[in-house]
C-alpha cells in the first residue's frame, strides 16, 4: 500500500476513535424501564401468570354456578361423613362407620403398597432378564427376549384380568387349598401364611436393619476407594449380607427376642387368622410387576449397549470375572443411561394400579369410584385423585433425580 495512503487511513482510524471517546456515554437504563430486558422478561411472565389465574378463576366460577343452577351440592365436607361402606382389604383398622377421608386413606395405601412392591419386584425382574440378553447360553438369552417380547406386547389390563382368572378359578376352594409347609396355603380366597404377633422386639429389630444398612453403605463406600487405589475386586455381598444380618439380630435380641406367632387356621369355609393376600392383590402385583419388567429389561439391555466396547475388554484383560465385569465395569457406567427411563417406567406402574378397579381391588380409584356414586361429588373426588397421582409421581421424580445425579460419572 502507498505509505501516503497508508497514513491518511491511519490518521482517519485515529479520528473516528477520538470522536467516539468524545462522545458523551448513554444514560443507564433503569431497572424499572420498558428498555430493560430484564424487567420486560419479568412483566412477560406476570402477565401470564395472571391470565392464567383469570382463566382458572373463570372455569371455577362457570363450574360452580352451573353446579347451583342443576341443584349439584359441592365442596369437600363430605369427607368428614360416615362412608357406609366396607373395605375388604385394609392395612388398619376401618369399618363402614368412618368418616370417607378415613376410606380414602385405605385406598391410598393400598396404591401405595402395590406401587412400591411392584416397582420393587420389575426392577430385580428386568434387570436380571436384561443382563441375561447378553448370556453366552443361547438358551437362556432367547428365554429372556421371548419374555420381553411376550410381556411388552400384550396390554397390561388383559395380563390383570388373565392372572385375576387364573387365580380365582384355577386354584382350589379356601375350605380345600394347596398347602406349604406349616402355616402357608394357596386357594381362590388367597395366599395366607403366618405372621409374628406383634411385640417390640420388632421395633428394635427394624432400628437394627436400618443400622446394618447404614453400616453397609459405609463399607461398600470404603471398599470401593480400596478397589479404586489397589484394583482389587472386593466380595460385597457376604459382608453385606452379615452386616444385615447381624443388625438385624442384635435389635431382636435387644427387644427381648419375640418368637411368638399367629398362625393361619382352617375354617369351615375359609381360612382365618395370621396374614393373607386377597386374589385381586396378588393379581395386581403378579400383572404390573411382569409387565413392567420387559420395558425395564430393555431399558438395561440398552444402557449396558451403550457402554463402550472397549471398557469390557479392559475389564477382562484385568481378569475380571464375567459377572465382576458387570457388576464393578458396565452396570456403574450404564447407570447414566438407565435412570431416566426407568423413572418413567416406574411412573407408568404406579399410574397403571389406577386399572385394578376393572378386577376390584379396593385402590384409591376404587374408593373414590363408590365415593362418587355415594355423594355425587364428581369434581371433588376426580380432583383427589388427581392430587393422588400427582403427588405420588413428583415425589418418584424427585427421588429418582437425587440418586441419578449421585450415581452421574463425576469428572475429575
Amino acid at each position: 500500500m502507498n505509505p501516503k495512503v497508508h497514513g491518511q487511513v491511519v490518521r482517519s482510524a485515529r479520528a473516528a476513535d477520538e470522536m467516539l471517546a468524545a462522545r458523551p456515554a448513554p444514560p443507564p437504563i433503569s431497572s424499572w424501564s420498558i428498555r430493560s430486558e430484564a424487567f420486560r422478561s419479568k412483566l412477560f411472565q406476570l402477565i401470564l401468570i395472571l391470565l392464567l389465574i383469570a382463566i382458572g378463576a373463570y372455569l371455577f366460577h362457570n363450574t360452580t354456578e352451573n353446579m347451583r343452577l342443576r341443584g349439584i351440592q359441592s365442596g369437600y365436607g363430605f369427607l368428614t361423613q360416615p362412608a357406609g361402606f366396607d373395605i375388604g382389604e385394609t392395612m388398619f383398622p376401618y369399618d363402614s362407620g368412618n368418616p370417607y377421608w378415613k376410606a380414602i386413606l385405605v385406598g391410598l395405601s393400598n396404591t401405595i403398597r402395590v406401587a412400591l412392591l411392584g416397582i420393587l419386584f420389575a426392577t430385580l425382574i428386568g434387570t436380571a432378564v436384561g443382563i441375561g440378553r447378553f448370556s453366552r447360553n443361547a438358551l437362556l438369552r432367547g428365554l429372556c427376549q421371548v419374555y420381553v417380547e411376550f410381556f411388552r406386547n400384550v396390554p397390561v389390563l388383559l395380563q390383570l384380568l388373565m392372572w385375576y382368572l387364573l387365580l380365582t378359578e384355577m386354584l382350589p376352594a379356601p375350605n380345600e387349598p394347596w398347602v406349604f409347609g406349616a402355616g402357608f396355603y394357596l386357594s381362590k380366597g388367597g395366599f395366607n401364611f403366618p405372621l409374628p404377633q406383634w411385640a417390640i422386639g420388632h421395633a428394635s429389630a427394624l432400628f437394627g436393619f436400618v443400622a446394618g444398612l447404614i453400616a453397609v453403605g459405609y463399607w461398600r463406600r470404603r471398599q470401593f476407594q480400596r478397589f479404586e487405589q489397589t484394583g482389587e475386586a472386593p466380595s460385597l455381598w457376604l459382608v453385606s449380607s452379615a452386616l444385615l444380618f447381624v443388625g438385624t439380630f442384635a435389635g431382636w435380641l435387644f427387644g427381648g427376642a419375640p418368637t411368638e406367632m399367629r398362625y393361619p387356621e382352617m375354617g369351615a369355609f375359609a381360612i382365618d387368622g395370621g396374614g393373607a393376600l386377597t386374589p385381586e392383590f396378588l393379581a395386581v402385583l403378579i400383572g404390573l410387576t411382569l409387565y413392567t419388567a420387559g420395558f425395564i429389561a430393555e431399558v438395561v439391555r440398552a444402557g449396558i449397549q451403550s457402554v463402550p466396547r472397549g471398557q469390557g475388554e479392559a475389564a477382562q484383560s484385568l481378569g475380571l470375572s464375567p459377572s465382576q465385569q458387570m457388576r464393578l465395569v458396565l452396570l456403574p457406567q450404564a447407570l447414566r443411561v438407565i435412570i431416566p427411563p426407568l423413572t418413567s417406567q416406574y411412573l407408568n406402574l404406579t399410574k397403571n394400579s389406577s386399572l385394578a378397579v376393572a378386577i376390584g381391588y379396593p385402590d384409591v380409584v376404587s374408593i373414590l369410584n363408590t365415593s362418587i356414586n355415594q355423594t355425587g361429588r364428581a369434581v371433588e373426588c376426580i380432583s383427589i385423585i388427581m392430587i393422588v397421582y400427582l403427588t405420588t409421581s413428583l415425589s418418584t421424580s424427585a427421588f429418582m433425580n437425587w440418586y441419578n445425579a449421585r450415581a452421574a460419572i463425576q469428572e475429575r
